[in-house]
């Protein structure tokens, strides 16, 4: 007699999903606020939005995003803890660039195969980052899709909302010759330019992800799972103490993509190389896989997370903040007359 077929002999393991469940809401609900009225497990979360009953026009900010081929990382290594915070910086960091405060956030796990383990690493990661965001995580989905995966493999997105009075949403066309671009350090190489990084340090360099890299201080596979920086709250310090102008979230593209999409057809940026520290990282990938300066620009982000634009007269006062609240900021250049678009001396 021929064997009956089940969901699970189809590779679909619903009842390793059901008791996934609860402990994905036992990590939900450390990042839980009073706006949560139901969070995971039902068919939506709800949300209340009692803070726009105190605003003259409310607007929901939203972003979507994923981790990118760093997950490749994840996976050769078998670290999953971390890149969870990855997803929700990824999302919640370009939201911020709006002034918005960060309401919500649900991810999605897409996987051949469901690994428990994997998977409760991955939320335990998305929670942390929603908890250093201010957020609450309120749900998402964990799809089990045979053969669409390899083996150990994995995708994963997120969705963030966040909430902005739209009076207060920085507008291009504010911003004035003569204001300065203050520079957010970043974490290290964050979610971007990993195809690339990956190309040349372990296709080309031969590099090993285990082996210690004297110059970076750690392994190359530490480095190259380093959380991308949330930049949520000292976000939102900024626009609530300062005149901020413009802030560009320096993500895929780099400065040179990034940072017009926060500037007028006629203003034009000014940026001084040299004028902040660059991670180690960055010189290893560039000598190891001969990259010229010109493509580092266009995938990385060179060592900047953000970019600020405020008047010259506020600059020295978001620098000191800044590093009061332990994030490294530098004056790297101003913003010029001229075509929209980013100009290195």
């Amino acid at each position: 007699m021929a064997k009956r077929l089940t969901y699970k002999s189809a590779g679909v393991d619903v009842d390793l999903k059901e008791r996934l469940i609860p402990l994905f809401g036992k990590l939900a609900r450390r990042t839980a606020s009073a706006r949560v009225i139901g969070g995971i497990g039902g068919f939506g979360a709800l949300i209340g939005i009692g803070d726009a009953a105190k605003m003259r026009a409310p607007v929901l900010v939203a972003g979507a995003d994923g981790v990118g081929t760093k997950l490749k990382i994840a996976f050769a290594t078998g670290r999953h803890d971390t890149i969870g915070i990855d997803c929700v910086a990824m999302c919640v960091n370009d939201i911020v660039c709006h002034n918005a405060r960060p309401l919500f956030f649900l991810d999605y796990i897409g996987a051949g195969q469901l690994d428990s383990g994997a998977a409760l690493a991955i939320v335990k990661g998305v929670a942390n980052g929603c908890q250093m965001a201010g957020m609450a995580l309120v749900g998402g989905e964990t799809a089990q899709l045979p053969g669409m995966y390899a083996a150990g493999e994995y995708d994963l997105a997120g969705f963030a909302v966040g909430i902005a009075e739209q009076a207060e949403i920085p507008n291009p066309a504010a911003m004035r010759a003569g204001d300065v671009l203050i520079g957010l350090s970043a974490s290290g190489l964050h979610s971007n330019g990993y195809a690339l990084a990956r190309k040349a340090l372990l296709e080309v360099g031969k590099l090993k992800l285990g082996k210690r890299i004297a110059e970076l201080g750690c392994t190359l596979a530490e480095e190259l799972l380093r959380p991308t920086k949330i930049y949520a709250r000292l976000a939102i310090e900024l626009f609530e103490r300062f005149p901020i102008r413009g802030l560009a979230n320096i993500t895929g593209g780099g400065v040179i993509e990034n940072l017009p999409r926060v500037m007028p057809p006629k203003l034009r940026a000014v940026i001084r190389r040299g004028a902040w520290p660059q991670p180690p990282i960055f010189a290893l990938i560039a000598r190891t896989g001969k990259i010229d300066q010109a493509e580092m620009d266009r995938a990385f982000n060179n060592g900047l997370g953000m970019i600020a634009v405020v008047p010259a007269e506020a600059a020295d006062a978001v620098i000191r903040h800044s590093r009061l609240r332990r994030q490294h900021a530098y004056a790297i250049g101003e913003v010029k007359r001229g075509r929209r678009g980013v100009t290195f001396v």
